[in-house]
Parts: structure tokens; C-alpha cells; sequence
């Protein structure tokens, strides 16, 4: 059973930047892509980023992908977020798939228990 932890959330003025973690733990993690998703208040959980196996393959919301980075190494995902907006608050979660569509939830297998980013305006 693979387990998913993020970190890196918390409260950033508009313009800034946050680095978010998703450690993995479990034997399987590198046969998993992961993918990052966020839901703010009120609204669906939304894709915002996916890596592949292998770190090969990135993806991205398209109005995301000029300021959010992903990337892996060992048992971490790592997103760097730039140029944060208000808009951009919400609950970040990772979830780990194998089999599907990178962007859509109900592909993804495993989700950690998400980390909370605010930007203030």
C-alpha cells in the first residue's frame, strides 16, 4: 500500500513562491505517475500538474504551466509554484496512478491527505 504525505503549504503573498513536497512511501512508488491537483472552496478538485514514471513526461494545466514546475527524484515529487495569485488558493493534494488519463481524477489510485497554500492579495 503505497502512502502519499504533502508539505510545503501555507500562507505566501501574491507574487511569491512556495515549494510543495509529496513523499511517497512504499515499494511500488516508482511505477506510479503522479499528478498534482488542487480544490479550492466550493469547487471541483482540479488537475494542475502530472510527472511520469520516470520524470520523462511533464504536464500541465495550460494556464498553469509558465509559473508551476514539477519534478522527481527518489520517493519525493517536488512543485515549484512562482508567481503565486489569490487564485491560486487551495488545498494541494498528490495522488499517485497506473493505469488512465493523467488528468483525471478517478484515474489516480492513491492521494495523500493534501497541504493548504493561501495567497494573500
Amino acid at each position: 500500500q503505497m502512502q502519499l504525505v504533502e508539505s510545503g503549504g501555507g500562507l505566501v503573498q501574491a507574487g511569491g513562491s512556495l515549494r510543495l513536497r509529496c513523499l511517497a512511501s512504499g515499494p511500488t512508488f516508482s511505477t506510479y505517475d503522479i499528478g498534482w491537483f488542487r480544490q479550492a472552496p466550493g469547487k471541483e478538485r482540479e488537475f494542475v500538474a502530472a510527472i511520469s514514471i520516470h520524470g520523462t513526461g511533464k504536464y500541465y494545466a495550460t494556464a498553469l504551466k509558465d509559473r508551476f514546475t514539477i519534478s522527481r527524484a527518489g520517493n519525493t515529487v517536488d512543485m515549484q509554484m512562482n508567481s503565486l495569485k489569490p487564485d491560486d488558493t487551495a488545498v494541494y493534494y498528490c495522488a499517485a496512478r497506473n493505469r488512465g488519463n493523467y488528468r483525471n481524477t478517478g484515474d489516480y489510485d492513491f492521494w495523500g491527505q493534501g497541504t493548504q497554500v493561501t495567497v494573500s492579495s
